[in-house]
């Protein structure tokens, strides 16, 4: 008898363990499409926040002016950052870009003082720009705003082309992860199905034969989530050794939110899931639990 006790519990702990590796690979494919999607957004974030708008100065400006509009510009709630490029700073740079010196050929310096600046990533579209372009003309010592508009169009348009097939994808990946998790589950309700009919015999209601299948089913889901999180953070680990710049794309608080979730998804399918498996046989009458 004792030996027969320790071959059900046996088979019982395998059907767990299988069941919670099973439901945790499916939630690391998920958590993996979650964070390529943090990582979308977090790649547009810093792509449009490392867009430079160049605020021209007239020639006639002054050193104190000049710090009195760049103090302006950063006080604006579009600006994240911004610096001075002096005429001198400028040339270097067209000399380093056309191999020559334009002074040397012109006669003068055609370079102009001017104000980098880098705005917050909402403020990066063609509407916000158009409005950011009229503020920034109002000081008359700003001769004109340079950036290459079709670059950001495309940078936009390319963006949000990305994001809505990610999106999608996301979408197919849930329906099949809960299809999966839902299967695997069904399974080991399957091995309950005469134990959930002798219930219904004895008077049970179908709440009350779901309450323990869904309770323990939600520790499963709870316990395959942070298997998968761990997964996912080990897989993240790996990726910003071999490339840094993924820490500037993804935040700490991006991926305390991605694991949240992956967990609150593994409870959230695991419960629905199981209410279906359970119901299935609640529902079915006794001389079809045969041929099942």
């Amino acid at each position: 008898m004792s030996g027969k006790k320790k071959v059900s519990t046996a088979r019982f702990l395998n059907a767990k363990i299988t069941s919670t590796i099973s439901i945790s690979l499916v939630l690391v494919l998920l958590g993996i499409t979650l964070l390529i999607l943090f990582m979308g957004n977090g790649l547009s974030k810093f792509v449009k926040e490392n867009m430079s708008f160049n605020v021209m100065l007239s020639s006639e400006v002054t050193d104190a002016e000049i710090l009195k509009i760049r103090n302006n510009l950063d006080v604006q709630p579009f600006v994240k950052s911004s610096r001075f490029i002096s005429k001198e700073e400028a040339k270097e740079q067209l000399v380093r870009d056309l191999g020559e010196d334009p002074e040397e050929l012109l006669g003068y310096n055609p370079a102009q003082d001017c104000i980098e600046i880098f705005l917050h990533s909402e403020y990066a579209n063609s509407d916000s720009i158009a409005v950011i372009n009229t503020v920034i003309r109002r000081n008359n010592n700003v001769t004109d705003l340079l950036y290459q508009q079709e670059a950001i169009d495309l940078i936009n348009n390319n963006l949000s082309k990305i994001m809505t097939v990610m999106l999608i994808l996301a979408a197919v990946l849930l329906l099949i992860s809960f299809t999966l998790i839902r299967n695997t589950i069904r399974l080991s309700v399957y091995s309950k199905r005469f134990l959930i009919h002798t219930m219904k015999l004895v008077g049970a209601t179908g709440g009350f034969i779901r309450k323990p299948f869904v309770v323990n089913n939600i520790f499963t889901g709870i316990i395959a989530g942070i298997i998968a999180d761990l997964a996912i953070f080990a897989i993240i680990t790996y990726f910003s050794r071999e490339y840094a710049e993924i820490q500037f794309i993804i935040g700490t608080i991006d991926l305390i939110i991605i694991f949240a979730i992956v967990i609150l998804l593994g409870v959230i399918i695991s419960t629905i899931a199981t209410a279906f498996a359970v119901n299935r046989y609640v529902k079915m009458r006794s001389d079809q639990l045969y041929y099942v």
